[in-house]
């Protein structure tokens, strides 16, 4: 069976964990305009992406993983 030519082709966490970093802090730029209503929300993306920045730095494959999963799970 074919795969669909609608269908992305797969990435890796290393090709697509800097598009969720600047996916998140487009995020955090959207939650920010919120005011007082977005303080809690953007204040939790601002340490995911924190935390994210710290994994890329330290190479620490696992916690590229767990910080990926965590971006990606931001809405």
């Amino acid at each position: 069976m074919t795969e669909s030519l609608s269908t992305p082709p797969p990435r890796s966490v290393g090709e697509d964990f800097p598009r969720e970093q600047a996916r998140v802090r487009s995020l955090l730029g959207e939650y920010k305009t919120l005011g007082p209503v977005g303080m809690f929300g953007a204040t939790m993306i601002e340490q995911v992406l924190q935390r994210a920045d710290q994994a890329a730095m330290s190479g620490d494959v696992v916690a590229v993983l767990r910080s990926y999963e965590e971006l990606k799970g931001c809405k």
